[in-house]
């Protein structure tokens, strides 16, 4: 299997901040900014500065340290410190609901937090460690789940992907486009359809963005046209990334992608969710019971600042969506494709 380097690297911890791709300006500029603060960590994932399941998880993950060197600050007594240090903890994880992988990595550094014997500079420490394995442990993953996947890839494939699920909604590899890069690696005559990904267009800023830079050819197209090219028999399989995973395989993905999925089932096409393990949510079981972020209405009514509609209409903007799944062909994990029955295929890999 041959490797593909990817020239991006989304957030990485630097000493005692984290640095971060400021994905809200893309593709228009591509810069960094620093995050110093533990508030400013829990903004930056409010707001999508960064922003992509894996991504958020290590960002949750380093928020936690930010907070811990700034209480280090405080002159608290060990238990004041490990107290208010889980209180921020909890907070930092209430950023966004949907990703499961921001609670998931929360939660590994608060394991840190109680399992730790160290004085305050020790707890700190062990928290940053903690962080940046967790980082590198992530484009590891993802790699993984590339190479499983690209098994799968036809040569010579039309690959169709909703929202971008990408180096930049990891930490530096991807997920559906980890499945890209790895098959593209070893078959440069695959190809790219991206839809645009309304009201956000993470499908169009950011996915062609990441594509082009990789030399990966890409088409991209509205969200409206997906079941036209499948019908042309241009598109041969679906990838998309996740955000969480219920115990019975249904997926809760970027608003539109349950769409993609019926329009691949009517058209016999294989549609595959790729995440990592920390994507499932074995304490869920069906997507009935994955909260679903309620979104801005200016996200839906405004591009580029510029309003698109009448400015009374009303506007419903979930941002997220559940796949049933009875859609879902196979979920790609750093483990390998789970298959149908997903509750037994779950069960069994936890």
């Amino acid at each position: 299997m041959a490797e593909f380097k990817s020239k991006i690297k989304t957030i990485e911890w630097v000493e005692n901040y984290s640095k971060m791709v400021d994905q809200t300006i893309l593709p228009e500029k591509f810069e960094y900014v620093n995050i110093k603060t533990g508030q400013e960590m829990f903004d930056a994932i409010k707001t999508m500065i960064v922003r992509g399941a894996p991504a958020i998880g290590v960002a949750g993950a380093q928020g936690v340290v930010l907070y811990a060197q700034e209480l280090e600050k405080d002159n608290l007594s060990r238990d004041e410190f490990v107290k208010t240090l889980l209180e921020k903890a909890d907070y930092i994880a209430t950023s966004r609901p949907t990703a499961v992988n921001l609670m998931w990595a929360v939660k590994k550094q608060k394991d840190v937090i109680k399992n730790s014997k160290s004085d305050i500079k020790g707890i700190v420490e062990e928290l940053k460690q903690n962080g940046i394995k967790l980082e590198n442990e992530d484009i590891e993953i993802n790699k993984k789940i590339g190479d499983f996947g690209a098994e799968v890839v036809p040569k010579g494939a039309g690959i169709l992907t909703h929202c971008n699920a990408g180096a930049l909604a990891t930490v530096g590899y991807g997920t559906a486009l980890g499945v890209v890069r790895s098959a593209f690696a070893n078959d440069p005559t695959i190809k790219v359809f991206a839809d645009e990904t309304r009201p956000r267009q993470q499908g169009a800023r950011i996915t062609t963005l990441e594509l082009t830079m990789d030399g990966i050819p890409t088409t991209l197209i509205t969200d409206g046209m997906c079941s036209y090219f499948m019908k042309k028999g241009m598109i041969d399989m679906v990838v998309v990334g996740a955000d969480r995973i219920a115990a019975n395989g249904d997926t809760a993905n970027k608003i539109g992608t349950y769409t993609v999925a019926i329009s691949a089932k009517y058209h016999n096409i294989p549609f595959y969710v790729a995440a990592p393990l920390s994507t499932i949510d074995t304490g869920i079981k069906t997507g009935d019971d994955i909260v679903i972020e309620e979104r801005s209405r200016e996200e839906v009514t405004h591009i580029n600042g510029k309003i698109i509609c009448a400015p009374d209409v009303n506007i419903i903007n979930p941002g997220f969506d559940v796949t049933p799944h009875e859609l879902i062909t196979g979920i790609i994990t750093e483990k390998g494709i789970l298959k149908p029955d997903y509750t037994k295929s779950i069960k069994e890999l936890f």
